[in-house]
Formats: structure tokens, C-alpha cells, sequence
């Protein structure tokens, strides 16, 4: 194998692939014809998608796409008919649609025959309160059985679902729910996380308090299991789903829009093209229903016909090899996670995957943010014992899933990317539009896609200021990337995150790889902060697992990237500000050093660690 690549597909990969039957479906030689042809000929492909996927339908669309306002607004599949519930519940009644586990070791397993009936009881309880097509409905909840039914019976009634963090504050739930002018909210009254009661229930009340449109505040304990068949209400394509909120830099939280014929179908498409999932395997991710992979692993499953495995807790309690004590049990075939996660296992040491038998895993997959090698090397040697692809994955909630990605046709390089989704017109640019090669740019996205966001809620300037104004005709992601001179591409971290230090770019993940890779190192993160002499000086922040010299790490940082690319100061702090999906908040970071407003931190796992991180700064 070449140094190049820590994988190369087999045959049987190759010929038993979801992307290789799709490539033969639709008459193309290889993936690159597709690819080529599913950005050139968009109304082509995506009815070749919505035909692999057997949507199901009401009435089928006149016209595929309507560009008639524009890239920033496409119309899609316009004049269609339908309720994605019908697609999502169209499978054999006795196939397994979910798996739970709670960290207590209480497991619960339901059919698809059994989710069916859940949600249309959830259906009928909804009708019950007068709630229905156009409602918003807030969901407050863990990773359980019951969310996957309540999310679907929110769209089964036409109503819009509103994906919440299960560890949200009341302020945080309270403001997305006044945004949305929400009629309901569903939480629970309390659930165990590490040992503990998490009392979600006095916190979502404590929210309902301060919503005056909101009509109900439903405890998913009491609510009445009324037997029902389940009635889909008939939806136009474009009706909007789902509204997903991400944090801001400033500002409140942008609630982005999503229909019944977008996420659904770009998050089902990636699952199967990319992640290759097939018809009744089995598929965990790592997330809680208020990251967009939470609805992501919901929809793309069923749609596919694939079992969701919940674990609902944290995955190193009661002890950290629990993760894969978990994926060995109930044999998950496809196992998403972040970096974040490993890299806090990596130091619990490599023989914890290694006790467990996980034969079963044929795909490996991670999302979130970008890799740094010596996690990355751990989790594919370990976990993945050298045979099991990693399939990267990067995108956002914007895009309902993946800008680039993975695939089990292609080699794979560490912490890259082979290409493109299918689909997505995907390009590295300069401030001015061009492309770039063999240098750093900003990624950019050229043509519409099916699950590109339908704007912000009721904020359609905020949103074309966010990803339509800075280079005129193009999607602007906010990431630096770079294609390499095989053709894969790296992303290098946000681009408002990016480093200029004496006149040189370099992206914070280039460095705290370097950081990571000193074994007494768990983790990392590098900021800039303005500096008279420079400009702008770097300052790193580390937790350590053992005692380490601060000066050993800028030899190490100077070695490898020279000596104007080294930390001024590098912390030792007991945390790094992350979200609750163990995304690092450098953003936050920077504000909190320097003492700034830092903006919206409502969903920050660990916002007590901002006050350390200010007396540094100090």
C-alpha cells in the first residue's frame, strides 16, 4: 500500500457498496462521471436519488428544481405531494428500527410495526390538543425510543419540529421557542446522566414560564399512549420540517430552515452513498437531537430501512471502555463519532476497543470537526484493527449533512477527504472566487443542492449575509481547505478561527496536532489575539493528563513548523470550552482570554471554565 493511504477498498467493498449499485442505476462508468454529472446536470441526479431512495409520494412533481429566484433561493421538487413520515415508516413491520441502551444498562428494542404505533399515538395525543399542520413543537429530550416517535408524529400532524440540546438552560430553550413562537414543548421530567438526575423537567417549566405563545408544556412520562391508525397529513414537498438551531458569534441563534423533501433526502442520500449503509444493518452516532445528527441518524436510517442504536449517556461511565462494549453487543455495523470523543479516550489507553468483539463494525465514520493524526491513526488501528474505513465526514447543518466525504470506492488518506458528496458542487477559492490549488482558500459551494437550508427563520437577510455575501454567487462556507496533489482535501478549521502570524496562515488544527501528539497532551486548542509587534500572536491552551514543560511543546511546535509559527504562551487548563457534541468553541476561547462578550454559549457543555480561562487573559 502506498504511504499515502491507510486504506485502499477490497473488491468485495467495492461491489457490495450502495454508491456502486447507485453509479450502475444510473448509467455512469465511475464515480467521477457521477460526480461530474450530478453538479452539471442537477434535476438529473436528484430524481435519480429521490428514485434510489422510493420516496414515497402524493403527488409527484411537475419540475425537479426552480432556480427562477435565484441560487440563494431554489424551489425543489416543486408541485410535490407528500409527508416524509410515509417514507420513513415503509418498511417491514418486523425489521428492527431501534435499539436503546441507557448507561444503567436498561436496554428496550422496538420494531418498525412498534415505532409505527408509538407515533401514531404520539398523532393522536398531538390532534388531542388541538395541535396540527403549521404548529411548532419544541423537543427537549435525550436519545431515546420515544424522541425518535415524537419527532416523527410532529411531522405525521404537519406540524414543524424543533430540535432542542437535552442540556439546554431554561434562557437557551426559552429563546429558540419565542423565536419560533412555539405551541408546544416536549421534554422529561428528569433523566440519569453519570449516575445523576439531570432535572430537565423544573428547566424546561422553568423556560415554558417565559413563552407567552407557547399553549402546552407536555412531560414525555404523562403523555397518553392513545391507540390510533396512523393519518399522515398531505404536505406540499417544500413545506418547511424542521427548524434546527446553531449557535451565532454574536447575536441570537440562527433557527435554520429545513422541508420534507430537503434534510430528509440528503441526510438518507449521504447514509447511503457515503457512510454505506444498507437495508437492516445497524448504525450508531454519537450525538443528542439538538446537533443536526441527531435528526440526521433518524431520518437516514429508516428512510434506508437500517436499525438506530441509541445509547443514552455519557460513553466513558460507568467506565470508559462502555462505547465499545456497547457497539460489540448489539453488533452496530456503523459506528459515527467525533475526533473530540477519541481523542478523550486515547488516553484510557488502546487495548479498551481491543477487549471487545467488533467484528461486526464494516465502517467507522466521524464528523464535527477536523482530525489531528495520532487520534485519528488510534481509532483506525484499534477499533478499526487496520481493515475498516474511516469514513470523514464534513458538512453542517446548513447543508443537511456533507459538503465533502469518504466513500468505500476510494482510498483514504488520514484526516482527509476523498472528494465531494455527489451532488455538491464543492470548490477551494480565493478572496476573489478563483480557484486555488496547493494552497490554503476558503471552501465554497458553486450550485443549489436538495438539502440546502431554505433560509433562517423569519431572517432571510441574516441568512444571505451568512453564506451568500462574501464572494458574490457562491455558498461560503466559513472553513479553510485545501486539495492536495492526489486530489483529497483537508479542511484546516473555520476560517474565522484561522491564524495569520508574520505574514503566514496556518490553521489552529495544524498546530494543536503537534500539541496532541506529546503523550502527556489530551488536549488542545490555539487561538490568535492581537499583538503590537506581530499583528496578531498565538496562545495555546492544553489539558494534560500528566506534568509536561510548556517549553518542551514550543520546541516541538518550532521543529516542525519554525520558529514564527510558535505559541508566545501556551495554559495548562483543567477544560476547553466544547458543545454539548464535543465541538471546541474557539470562538468562545478567544473572547473569554481577552475578556469580550463571547456571544451565545447556550450550548456549551462546560461554560464553567470560562472564568479560568478570563483570569489568564487577565
Amino acid at each position: 500500500m502506498s504511504e499515502k493511504f491507510a486504506w485502499k477498498p477490497s473488491r468485495e467493498y467495492i461491489e457490495n457498496a450502495q454508491l456502486t449499485r447507485f453509479i450502475r442505476s444510473c448509467g455512469c462508468t465511475g464515480f467521477g462521471e457521477l460526480q461530474r454529472r450530478s453538479v452539471s446536470e442537477i434535476p438529473w441526479f436528484t430524481g435519480r436519488v429521490l428514485d434510489f431512495l422510493n420516496l414515497r409520494w402524493r403527488q409527484r412533481p411537475a419540475e425537479i428544481l426552480d432556480l427562477s429566484r435565484g441560487l440563494e433561493w431554489p424551489r425543489w421538487c416543486v408541485g410535490g405531494r407528500m409527508n416524509l413520515v410515509d417514507t420513513c415508516l415503509r418498511h417491514e413491520g418486523a425489521a428492527i428500527a431501534v435499539i436503546y441502551e441507557h448507561e444503567s444498562g436498561a436496554t428496550d428494542t422496538w420494531t418498525y410495526g412498534e415505532l409505527k404505533q408509538r407515533v401514531a399515538a404520539w398523532a393522536a395525543s398531538f390532534r388531542s390538543l388541538g395541535l396540527g399542520a403549521g404548529d411548532a413543537i419544541g423537543l427537549h429530550l435525550p436519545m431515546t425510543p420515544d424522541t425518535v416517535a415524537a419527532l416523527l408524529a410532529i411531522h405525521a400532524i404537519g406540524a414543524i419540529a424543533a430540535p432542542l440540546f437535552s442540556g439546554f438552560g431554561a434562557e437557551a430553550i426559552a429563546s429558540r421557542m419565542n423565536d419560533l413562537e412555539a405551541a408546544a414543548l416536549i421534554t422529561a421530567r428528569s433523566f440519569i446522566r453519570r449516575g445523576k438526575i439531570v432535572e430537565s423537567g423544573r428547566t424546561a417549566a422553568e423556560a415554558a414560564g417565559a413563552c407567552p405563545a407557547l399553549k402546552h408544556l407536555l412531560f414525555v412520562e404523562d403523555v397518553p399512549r392513545l391507540r390510533s391508525r396512523l393519518n399522515t397529513e398531505e404536505r406540499a414537498a417544500e413545506d418547511p420540517a424542521i427548524v434546527i438551531y446553531t449557535s451565532g458569534t454574536t447575536g441570537k441563534p440562527k433557527g435554520i430552515v429545513h422541508t420534507h423533501c430537503g434534510f430528509p433526502v440528503k441526510a438518507a442520500q449521504d447514509m447511503a452513498l457515503n457512510i454505506d449503509v444498507h437495508a437492516g444493518e445497524r448504525i450508531a452516532w454519537i450525538t443528542d437531537l439538538g446537533w443536526m445528527m441527531g435528526p440526521w441518524l433518524i431520518y437516514g436510517a429508516l428512510i434506508l430501512g437500517a436499525t438506530i442504536c441509541l445509547y443514552d449517556g455519557a460513553f466513558d461511565y460507568p467506565e470508559p471502555g462502555c462505547l465499545w462494549a456497547f457497539c460489540a453487543r448489539h453488533r452496530v455495523n456503523a459506528l459515527g463519532v467525533s475526533p473530540s470523543l477519541i481523542r478523550a479516550l486515547v488516553p484510557h489507553g488502546a487495548d479498551l476497543p481491543k477487549r471487545h468483539d467488533l467484528s461486526a463494525l464494516r465502517i467507522l465514520a466521524s464528523s464535527g470537526e477536523p482530525w489531528n493524526p495520532d487520534p485519528w491513526w488510534w481509532l483506525f488501528e484499534n477499533a478499526g484493527r487496520g481493515r475498516v474505513p474511516i469514513i470523514n465526514y464534513s458538512g453542517g447543518t446548513e447543508i443537511s449533512g456533507g459538503i465533502l466525504s469518504n466513500t468505500v470506492l476510494h482510498p483514504i488518506k488520514p484526516c482527509g477527504f476523498a472528494a465531494p458528496c455527489p451532488g455538491i458542487d464543492a470548490d477551494v477559492v480565493d478572496e476573489t472566487g478563483r480557484s486555488v490549488r496547493g494552497s490554503v482558500g476558503e471552501l465554497a459551494i458553486r450550485g443549489p443542492w436538495i438539502g440546502q437550508a431554505r433560509g433562517f427563520w423569519r431572517d432571510p437577510q441574516r441568512y444571505l449575509d451568512t453564506y451568500w455575501s462574501k464572494i458574490p454567487g457562491l455558498w461560503v462556507h466559513g472553513d479553510w481547505a485545501e486539495i492536495d496533489e492526489d486530489g483529497h482535501w483537508f479542511i484546516q478549521g473555520r476560517s474565522d478561527d484561522t491564524l495569520k502570524i508574520a505574514g503566514k496562515r496556518v490553521g489552529p488544527a495544524e498546530v494543536e496536532s503537534i500539541l496532541v501528539s506529546h503523550p502527556a497532551v489530551i488536549e488542545a486548542a490555539v487561538i490568535g489575539v492581537p499583538d503590537e509587534r506581530k499583528g496578531s500572536a498565538m496562545i495555546a491552551f492544553c489539558v494534560a493528563g500528566q506534568p509536561c514543560d510548556a517549553g518542551e511543546l514550543q520546541s516541538r511546535i518550532a521543529r516542525a513548523l519554525g520558529k514564527p509559527l510558535c505559541p508566545e504562551r501556551i495554559h495548562f487548563v483543567g477544560a476547553i470550552p466544547k458543545t454539548r457534541n464535543a465541538k471546541v468553541m474557539r470562538r468562545v476561547l478567544r473572547a473569554a482570554y481577552l475578556g469580550q462578550d463571547p456571544g451565545d454559549v447556550t450550548a456549551l457543555e462546560n461554560p464553567q471554565c470560562l472564568e479560568s480561562i478570563k483570569q489568564l487573559g487577565a
